[in-house]
């Protein structure tokens, strides 16, 4: 089976991906491999939100990315824990923290 995964691989069909499992590469779809929270902190910089600025919901983040609702909440907590978003409670707004300075890649 593997060998068949690897031949689909050589031949831009399919990767790996982690937890020994496979996904379909669809030609001419470029995805943003990144994780969700590091996608989530460049919505914050690029999009112009400042320091006090009600973020996007939960609900607003999984239409955006098309991924499930706990998705997005670990990503947001992970946001939080990490000094970027402030949350007041269960079922408040999410504020901006602090603006994640955006690393230029080559």
């Amino acid at each position: 089976m593997l060998r068949a995964f690897k031949a689909l691989e050589r031949e831009g069909i399919a990767e790996a991906v982690r937890g020994g499992r496979w996904r379909v590469v669809r030609k001419g779809v470029r995805l943003d491999r990144r994780p969700l929270d590091e996608r989530i902190a460049d919505i914050i910089s690029t999009e112009g939100f400042e320091v006090g600025a009600a973020f996007l919901s939960a609900s607003d983040l999984t239409d955006r990315f098309g991924v499930s609702r706990p998705t997005v909440t670990k990503a947001l907590d992970k946001l939080e824990a990490a000094g970027v978003l402030a949350s007041a409670g269960q079922g408040k707004v999410r504020t901006v923290r602090a603006v994640p300075i955006r690393e230029e890649r080559s």
